[in-house]
């Protein structure tokens, strides 16, 4: 089993978060939205122990296979595996472009 790890947000996930609950509060009504928001914080701090469970994100390789991904209906959880924690990078709509997905790679987190 892996070593558990802290899960840090970026604030670009945080900011991806309140976006998709707005649009779901306006399309779906509040309980869907809460609910599905609820099911992307259950999934992305449970990464504290299941990180290594997710694949290897296919646009953002590299030899360690640090960067992963949740897909989840519509959406795409991208998150870094760093040293002493899991970086959760942005939620992106599974359908956003390649470069879109690829800027992930340079968002830091203090």
């Amino acid at each position: 089993m892996e070593k558990r790890k802290r899960v840090q947000l970026s604030s670009l996930f945080e900011k991806d978060i309140q976006n998709i609950f707005e649009y779901g509060v306006e399309s779906f009504g509040i309980n869907v939205a809460e609910q599905y928001k609820q099911h992307i914080m259950v999934l992305t701090y449970g990464l504290n122990d299941f990180y290594l469970m997710y694949p290897e994100c296919k646009w953002l390789t590299t030899q360690g296979r640090i960067y992963r991904n949740i897909i989840l209906e519509a959406h795409l959880i991208i998150y870094r595996i760093a040293t002493e924690r899991i970086e959760v990078l942005r939620v992106l709509h599974a359908k956003s472009s390649i470069s879109r997905i690829r800027s992930a790679r340079k968002i830091k987190i203090d």
